[in-house]
């Protein structure tokens, strides 16, 4: 009961005129989200499992690492083709016949053929590897994010050693996967229920 109610026991003394009666919010203008006639705001949803709903879109940051993988996945693509361009270079120099004589020079190139293709088919396994987990952020679960945290701790300190001039970007780009797949908005997308 309100002080106009004229059923009001307390209501306005006999002979005096009675005060409009205010709709909600005692006074103070209703803001959005709050219920009619009460001064706080609506809980958040509940999920059915209790605890804050999950989100149903995919939140701002983890979509930019998601970006972000993709981009990885590009470089990686550019690496590979180096590094298998300069492997071919070295054999056609390695059968050039002005320096079949040198056998040291054969040596070394031979050598450094040999690690080359072995940087190629390292770099071909971790682009395939990248594509895969860049896919898994639509559907994926906790351990899809686990695994995309490995993986780009693992890229970031392969940035740092023995790639040291080229992976500076591969660092900088699996430090941001790493923060925004492991905080919190992260967190909810990889652990929201499926249905």
């Amino acid at each position: 009961m309100s002080y106009g109610d004229p059923n009001n026991p307390y209501g306005a003394p006999q002979g005096q005129p009675q005060q409009p009666q205010q709709q909600p919010g005692y006074g103070y203008p209703q803001q959005q989200g709050q219920a009619p006639g009460y001064g706080y705001p609506q809980a958040p949803p509940v999920s059915p499992y209790g605890g804050p709903a999950a989100p149903t879109t995919m939140p701002g940051s983890v979509n930019a690492a998601k970006v972000m993988m993709w981009v990885i996945v590009g470089l990686q693509v550019l690496g590979v083709a180096f590094f298998a361009f300069a492997a071919v270079a070295l054999n056609a120099a390695k059968d050039d016949e002005s320096l079949k004589d040198n056998t040291a020079f054969q040596d070394l190139v031979g050598q450094s053929t040999g690690v080359i293709w072995g940087y190629v088919v390292f770099g071909l396994a971790w682009l395939v590897f990248a594509a895969v987990l860049a896919t898994k952020f639509k559907n994926g679960g906790n351990g899809a994010r686990v695994t995309i945290l490995v993986f780009a701790i693992i890229t970031a300190v392969l940035g740092i050693y023995p790639f040291i001039l080229v992976g500076l970007v591969h660092t900088v780009l699996a430090i941001l996967v790493a923060v925004f797949v492991g905080n919190a908005n992260g967190k909810a997308w990889f652990n929201r229920p499926r249905y």
